[in-house]
């Protein structure tokens, strides 16, 4: 009997250990992890540079009140900076916990430059940005928000790809636009490269804030540090989390000038944000994670995944419907039922996880070996021979 609430339809499998891109069942089994904690470990399990970080920090110090100066927070902020459009960073203990502070900032902004009325954030509909109660209401799902009434009010949608309805929603209130760049749990839906910098001439037209959600495509993830530098742009506001730390949790912030400008104290905090040994462990991850050779070996086997599985849909047109995606956020769009086919590539020894609209996403990590994406594809190969 399990003592832990049932808020997961966990599957009958638990793990002893991993090592790279691999689990290791408690009965020796070895699988090919292609779900790494849902886009979090980015250099896969045991990284021996993570491993040893976290022994050294560990006996140094784990946590200290953010009412102190917290180095190894100034030093992953330092590089943050460097890397990306922002100038500040305020840390958060999770990606959910990030985008509340997004849509506070937002708000605070305008409130700071005299306009409290400016107060509606504008998202995609069936979108997801975390489950707090506030999120879960950005996101405009109803199956998300069935029985957490009474509504939380300060939010518009439009449709996917509506630009319509998008220009038609924008009010005298509206705050800020908020998308991710690729909707991850929405089907691995990308945004194009066009339409991400229409969305930024449209916010300065209008003079509202752009949000991008980079959650799970950031931290290198697509191939670019943040996804949305493949449309070579620069939002106001920016939640990160999830691969930060590379399995550590972290959340954060990024912001301009600008919205910096309407951050003072009291206005927000986070007992574990920013605490010494997530920033510590952020910071050798970013050292990884944005070099340009790392970034250049991500680019070159997404594309040779992606280019394969393109191959196994015209191998295999009445399973695979689409192959979706940007580097390791991928999504194949199956007609077949996708939970019976993750179960099959399970009993197969790799490991994938839903996302919405019938897709089978696939997250390695970002240092996958290209042998091991092989291995990955002749198991996709054998599930859809299966249904031949």
């Amino acid at each position: 009997m399990s003592y832990l609430a049932k808020n997961y339809n966990r599957k009958k499998i638990s793990f002893q250990k991993g090592k790279g891109s691999y689990l290791y069942g408690y009965n020796g089994t070895k699988y090919l992890d292609f779900v790494q904690g849902i886009a979090v470990n980015c250099l896969g399990h045991a990284h021996p540079r993570l491993v040893k970080e976290i022994n050294s920090q560990s006996k140094k110090l784990w946590h200290v009140s953010n009412a102190f100066e917290i180095k190894e927070g100034e030093e992953l902020a330092r590089k943050l900076v460097k890397r990306t459009f922002a100038d500040y960073v305020m840390f958060q203990n999770s990606g959910a916990e990030a985008t509340e502070l997004s849509i506070k900032l937002a708000r605070r902004y305008f409130y700071s430059i005299g306009k409290p009325q400016k107060n509606r954030i504008l998202c995609i509909k069936n979108s997801f940005h975390g489950r707090t109660i506030a999120a879960i209401y950005a996101s405009g799902s109803k199956k998300m928000t069935e029985g957490f009434g009474p509504k939380v009010a300060g939010f518009d949608h439009f449709n996917f790809g509506d630009h319509k309805t998008l220009k038609k929603a924008i009010s005298n209130k509206t705050a800020a636009i908020m998308v991710e760049p690729i909707m991850g749990e929405g089907g691995i839906k990308l945004i194009p490269n066009w339409c991400l910098k229409g969305l930024r001439k449209f916010c300065d037209k209008k003079k509202i804030l752009l949000i991008i959600d980079e959650i799970q495509t950031g931290c290198s993830r697509t191939g670019k540090f943040f996804a949305f530098e493949h449309a070579k742009i620069k939002p106001d506001i920016v939640p990160v989390a999830k691969g930060l730390a590379g399995g550590y949790p972290i959340g954060a912030v990024l912001m301009t000038k600008k919205i910096a400008k309407a951050v003072e104290p009291g206005i927000h905090g986070s007992t574990f944000g920013g605490q010494p040994l997530q920033t510590k462990i952020g910071s050798i991850v970013m050292d990884i994670i944005s070099k340009k050779s790392f970034l250049d070996e991500v680019k070159k086997n997404s594309n040779f995944f992606i280019s394969e599985l393109n191959i196994l849909k015209k191998k295999f047109p009445k399973i695979i419907k689409e192959v979706r995606g940007r580097g390791y956020l991928i999504g194949l769009q199956l007609y077949k039922d996708q939970s019976e086919f993750i179960h099959h590539l399970m009993q197969n020894k790799l490991l994938t996880i839903r996302a919405s609209e019938n897709v089978v996403r696939i997250l390695p990590p970002l240092n996958v070996k290209k042998n091991e994406i092989k291995q990955a594809l002749k198991i996709i190969d054998k599930v859809c021979s299966k249904y031949k």
